[in-house]
């Protein structure tokens, strides 16, 4: 297949990536601080009130947790005719893709702050009901724009230079959404030195954070010219599961990458809803040092960048990957017993936060890679361009990890999550590298094709 449009230049992909800015900070509420605001840290301070039933159901299962693990299985099964739609799209003034980015953006920015505005600061059911109305629109919308959002990295990306260019940038664009989204610890203190409550600063921060989302995700919806640039040929998406998982079925790199992708979501998912617990209770630290955490570790991920540009186009993405896993193996291994091991804990604080940022710079620029890789082939090979469903069946993996985390996660929590019984959060620490060492065995079946 002949490129028949013009490469994209540096300043359209910048404008295309500051929507994964948008995108990143509207997704770390639901992703990141649900379970926080719900079913907080027994750590002695009082941060929110309890809005419904705090124990477990069934001896194993939470309600934050069910309502976590719906919401997301709801959407991942969406996913199929979602992205029969965007793939089905006519082209016109607005273009393809980003006709359903714009009919999306408002609503999803906006339920990602009502997730965090219950009816009643009482135990109340109607909080419950509330909590699943928001994130069934939450979830559907996240998905109306990631999807076709994402298609955009391949056919923006129709040079192989331009995949890898695309998908770091907006690795860059998506960890500075998540670094946003996680001032929050530090930022919510301050709030409350002004005199704010807890609640009140919470909530505050939220909804500024979904505002600047929402500019953010609209900004490639209007200045990104997707006529001009996007290579989008003939689509044959009949839509439905039996089309969506046939896909997995024939294409045996893409079934070991979005297996391993599953693995990898869910131990990521550990680390974004337990970072505060293992700051707090396993490191004894103040929930405040979380930021300088994850600072240093971002810093450093952004020394990696050219780094893994550079060893990607040595020895390929397949081995560069497996070392991200690895690496994330050490870090649940440290943290989950961090407190026990007879090295200095600001010693082992500070190396795991610098050990962190390779697989953070890795999985934020690989895998979309990948998936950009499998469309191009397919699409020299046959004409045809699915980008949508390639994309979607990435996303519904994504979220099959993030459900199964989000209900496992609080679950282990029961068994404790206090400075004097922090055994629950040790166990998330454990099942979280159980998970990368799963994907490590997954991903050793992908065929690096460069």
């Amino acid at each position: 297949m002949q490129d028949s449009k013009p490469r994209p230049p540096l300043s359209q992909i910048i404008i295309y990536a500051i929507g994964q800015y948008g995108w990143s900070l509207a997704s770390f509420s639901a992703g990141s601080l649900l379970v926080y605001f719900y079913m907080p840290t027994e750590d002695g301070i009082e941060r929110f009130p309890a809005f419904f039933y705090q124990g477990s159901i069934l001896g194993i299962l939470t309600i934050v947790g069910l309502l976590g693990a719906a919401g997301r299985l709801l959407d991942a099964f969406t996913d199929p005719w979602i992205a029969k739609i965007s793939d089905s799209f006519n082209g016109n003034k607005l273009g393809k893709r980003k006709k359903m980015m714009a009919i999306a953006a408002l609503p999803f920015a906006l339920s990602s702050f009502l997730l965090f505005y219950p009816i009643s600061h009482e135990l109340s059911n109607l909080n419950v009901i509330w909590l699943v109305g928001i994130s069934i629109v939450y979830y559907i919308c996240f998905t109306m724009y990631l999807i076709p959002y994402n298609a955009l990295i391949a056919e923006l990306g129709h040079h192989p230079d331009d995949r890898m260019k695309i998908s770091t940038v907006i690795s860059l664009t998506w960890i500075f959404g998540f670094a946003t989204g996680f001032s929050i610890y530090g930022l919510i203190g301050t709030f409350v030195e002004q005199g704010y409550s807890y609640l009140d600063a919470f909530q505050t921060l939220i909804f500024s954070f979904s505002c600047m989302a929402l500019v953010c995700m609209l900004i490639p919806v209007f200045f990104l010219n997707e006529n001009k640039y996007a290579q989008q040929n003939q689509v044959e998406n009949p839509g439905g599961f039996k089309y969506f998982f046939s896909l997995i079925l024939k294409n045996n790199n893409l079934k070991a990458f979005v297996f391993s992708d599953l693995t990898y979501w869910l131990s990521a998912t550990f680390i974004q809803l337990g970072i505060a617990y293992y700051i707090t209770l396993l490191m004894g630290k103040d929930q405040a040092e979380s930021v300088a955490f994850l600072g240093l570790a971002l810093i450093c991920s952004l020394l990696f960048y050219w780094p893994i540009n550079v060893a990607v186009r040595k020895v390929g993405k397949k081995k560069v990957t497996i070392m991200a896993f690895c690496s994330y193996i050490i870090i649940f291994g440290i943290t989950g017993f961090i407190d026990l091991i007879p090295l200095n804990i600001n010693i082992l604080f500070y190396f795991t936060a610098i050990l962190s940022a390779f697989p953070m710079a890795s999985f934020g620029i690989i895998p979309n890679a990948i998936i950009a890789d499998l469309i191009y082939r397919d699409s020299e090979q046959g004409g045809i361009n699915n980008a949508g469903t390639y994309f979607a069946v990435r996303t519904f993996m994504m979220k099959i990890g993030i459900t199964l985390a989000n209900l496992i996660f609080p679950s282990l929590l029961l068994m404790g999550k206090s400075l004097d019984n922090p055994m629950g959060v040790r166990a998330t620490a454990v099942a979280a590298l159980i998970f990368c060492i799963v994907g490590v065995v997954i991903f050793s079946k992908y065929e690096d094709k460069i």
